[in-house]
């Protein structure tokens, strides 16, 4: 056992108060060698996605002592670059374990700095702190939530004062302040309700939540349209924060034959119906699918626990009476584009030189459809921040209006600039609207994707993540990039034509351990760590005459990709 890792120990079990279930796990822990180096062989690292990891004792888990480290940090930096009243954050919180625990820790850390903290009285998604953060001047967001990963953990996303996720010039800022601070004494705290009372931490007003409310429905792009807005829809918050902003913004909407899935309508952190709160993933959905089936549902939603990306399924007579089919992000990402486009055309309200930002991992379909109606796009790293970046680059040209979508393939959305982050709850709103616009005129939505594939060609996009867990995990990834980058001449037969290694820095994008392969015949391989979870993930973009022309030629693919995974 590392002797560091032995006095870091020691240091934990004499300071660590304030948390009984940290204390009682660091007891637990003497003796075992194994849980001691897991939990201080590093920092959790802080990035531009902030801090993520699993709740629990040490250095590199997410407890109250890393997050108030890391608050202490980002109110150095605060202060540092801001100066009077112009010292104010903005924080949140989901549904996850500790969360509201976790963001009071944060506010007080902030108060005691001499920053004004506004703060959420409830659970409220990532969409409302971005815009909370715009509307209210703040000079930084803090939004407590692991997003989609298991119960098991949470995190730490911070904001800039565009409501955007931090960059990585930010990033590297804060983990600088952060790094030089002790993690018991140079920390200052304050006690969060005796600052709720001398005012300098603040309820963030209703006023701040129904104008949220207000710009979501001002997205409509249904212009004259005459739609049946009472569609049957099953929406599931997968015991997150999604509920009320979305009941709201669809009922005052029209959209009120909704029926809400029972077991994971309130909020619990432990996710006791899906274990994995991921609308990216089947099981997260087959609850909301019982629901769909037994309600003869037209369409069932559900949005992830911080309620920043949102997953759909539609019924699908071609698969057999009362089934559904669950829609890829790539698929709801161009579908929602060539919707947008269409009715902004017909409605006349489509802006000059319109943009479409989306991430290089996402669907280069999408590239071919923005072209079609005129609409240039924007192919930025994958992270939402960067087409949030984007939005902001266009902002400070007087450009923010020919903002029109934006999108990534795991199930991201925004289709306007009132916030700087993916949006669920925009993209329920808007998956609504397009889909009763279909309904209007006899169309479903998977009939609206077959055309597109039709007109544009077959296009197959699969992701696969391998777990790679604790230190030794940690370095097989690292080793497993590196052999990556000795070279490839093939995947699945078809030949690379250029390799595109984003670490080296392209077409004036920030550096980072990003590898893309351009296949022959317009398919593409990107392989990269994952920034949140102990993974490396892998997508496979294929193009093809037909589906099963190229469900073969990405299993060929994926095979070879998994062999370099051992």
């Amino acid at each position: 056992m590392d002797k560091k890792i032995i006095e870091l120990y020691g240091i934990w079990k004499n300071n660590a108060k304030g948390d009984p279930d940290v204390e009682k796990e660091l007891i637990a822990m003497e003796g075992d060698d194994a849980a001691m180096e897991d939990a201080f062989y590093r920092n959790l690292e802080f990035g531009t996605g902030g801090l993520r990891g699993v709740i629990g004792a040490g250095t590199n888990r997410i407890n109250i002592h890393t997050i108030a480290r890391a608050s202490q940090g980002l109110a150095d930096y605060v202060n540092r670059h801001f100066s009077g009243d112009d010292r104010k954050i903005a924080v949140s919180f989901d549904s996850r374990i500790k969360s509201d625990v976790f963001s009071k820790v944060a506010a007080g850390v902030f108060a005691a700095n001499g920053i004004k903290v506004y703060i959420y009285s409830e659970l409220m998604p990532v969409p409302c702190l971005s815009y909370a953060t715009r509307y209210l001047k703040c000079a930084a967001g803090v939004m407590v939530t692991a997003s989609h990963n298991p119960s098991k953990y949470n995190g730490y996303k911070v904001y800039g004062a565009d409501g955007c996720q931090i960059t990585t010039k930010a990033a590297e800022e804060i983990l600088g302040e952060i790094e030089k601070l002790d993690m018991f004494s140079d920390v200052k705290t304050s006690d969060f309700e005796e600052q709720l009372n001398l005012g300098n931490i603040e309820y963030i007003s209703e006023e701040v939540y129904t104008s949220f409310v207000n710009e979501v429905k001002a997205q409509s792009v249904l212009g004259d349209a005459n739609v049946d807005k009472n569609i049957a829809i099953v929406y599931s918050p997968l015991n997150g924060s999604g509920l009320k902003p979305v009941l709201r913004t669809l009922k005052e909407s029209g959209y009120t034959n909704v029926t809400v899935v029972k077991e994971q309508e309130k909020p619990d952190g432990n996710f006791p119906t899906c274990p994995y709160p991921n609308p990216e993933i089947r099981e997260a959905m087959e609850l909301g699918i019982k629901y769909a089936k037994e309600n003869r549902a037209d369409l069932l939603i559900a949005t992830d626990p911080d309620c920043d990306r949102v997953g759909i399924a539609v019924s699908d007579p071609s698969a057999g009476e009362g089934e559904y089919r669950l829609l890829s992000g790539n698929e709801v990402g161009i579908l929602l584009l060539d919707y947008i486009c269409s009715r902004r055309i017909a409605s006349g309200t489509m802006p000059e030189d319109p943009v479409l930002i989306k991430t290089i991992v996402s669907m280069d379909l999408a590239d071919r459809i923005a072209e079609s109606y005129g609409v240039r796009t924007i192919n930025v790293l994958t992270g939402f921040k960067y087409i949030g970046e984007q939005i902001g680059y266009l902002e400070e040209k007087g450009k923010e209006d020919s903002y029109i979508f934006g999108f990534e393939e795991s199930y991201g959305y925004l289709s306007g600039s009132y916030v700087r982050d993916k949006d669920a709850v925009d993209g329920t709103f808007m998956i609504c609207e397009m889909f009763a616009y279909y309904a209007s005129i006899g169309k479903t939505l998977i009939e609206r994707l077959d055309e597109l594939f039709e007109k544009f060609g077959y296009c197959l996009n699969t992701l696969y993540s391998y777990q790679f867990e604790g230190s030794a995990g940690f370095s097989k990834m690292q080793d497993i990039m590196a052999d990556f980058r000795k070279g490839v001449e093939s995947f699945g037969g078809k030949k690379i034509e250029k390799e595109l290694d984003y670490a080296k820095g392209i077409d004036g994008l920030p550096t980072s351990d990003v590898l893309k392969y351009m296949l022959a015949d317009n398919c593409s391989v990107v392989v990269r760590p994952s920034g949140t979870e102990p993974k490396l993930k892998t997508y496979i973009s294929v193009s093809a005459s037909s589906k099963s022309d190229a469900s073969s030629i990405e299993q060929k693919i994926c095979a070879e990709l998994a062999s370099k995974m051992q």
